[in-house]
């Protein structure tokens, strides 16, 4: 009978583990680039649907962290950033916008060519 109870115990352990995985990654799995893409032409005027720039005092997001690209875009919402622009349109997003745009842009593949000197 020990034997079952470890077994029992060991199971319960590993379904305990295999659903606080799958909530923990759930956010991650939910952003959707396609969604990102469609939402970043109100982006393109200023930093590209492509994520590169178009205006030199706006900085390059594409293959940016989605991790950083969401904290910032969250930063601009609550105000706990400010800038004239991102401010105002920061605002008007849900998390799932964000998400989405994070997803977008990271997703991007960015490539450098050092210079041959």
């Amino acid at each position: 009978m020990p034997h079952s109870h470890c077994l029992a115990r060991s199971a319960a352990l590993l379904l305990a583990a295999t659903l606080l995985l799958s909530f923990a990654s759930a956010p991650a799995l939910a952003a959707d680039p396609r969604a990102g893409r469609d939402k970043a032409r109100q982006c393109a005027v200023c930093h590209g649907l492509d994520g590169l720039a178009k205006l030199p005092d706006t900085p390059h997001i594409a293959g940016d962290s989605a991790i950083y690209i969401e904290e910032q875009l969250k930063a601009f919402r609550s105000g706990a950033r400010i800038h004239p622009q991102m401010s105002i349109i920061a605002k008007g997003l849900s998390d799932e916008d964000i998400s989405d745009l994070a997803a977008y842009y990271s997703a991007i593949e960015v490539t450098a060519k050092v210079p041959e000197l």
